[in-house]
């Protein structure tokens, strides 16, 4: 069974920074994608940014220049480094492992980690 445990959120001011870390643990084998999602109250979820076990990362285009997505592949850990941070970041940030296999896709997500960014 795979599990992800996320840290790192907090109460931080406008302008500063935060980095979240998520570790899985459990069977990983395969091709996997590794990210973050977040949800702001009365919207929906939202593709931060995701990183493949190849390397490969995509970022929603708003948030590019400000928060940098890795992974270290050893530890099974995905880390986003969140910079110049604005009230509208303030959200649950959902921390999301996609395994690609044989018998099709695995979604996995942790428990979320609060983000607010005050003004």
């Amino acid at each position: 069974q795979v599990q992800l445990v996320e840290s790192g959120g907090g109460l931080v001011q406008a302008g500063g920074s935060l980095r979240l870390s998520c570790a899985a643990s459990g069977s990983i084998i395969g091709f996997n994608v590794m990210g973050w999602y977040r949800q702001a109250p009365g919207k929906q979820r939202e593709l931060v940014a995701d990183m493949s076990s190849g390397g490969s990362t995509n970022y929603a285009d708003s948030l590019k220049g400000r928060f940098t997505i890795s992974r270290d592949m050893d530890k099974n850990t995905v880390y986003l480094q969140m910079n110049s941070l604005k009230p509208e970041d303030t959200a649950v940030y959902y921390c999301n492992l996609k395994v690609h296999r044989v018998r099709g896709t695995y979604d996995y997500w942790g428990q979320g980690t609060q983000v607010t960014v005050s003004s």
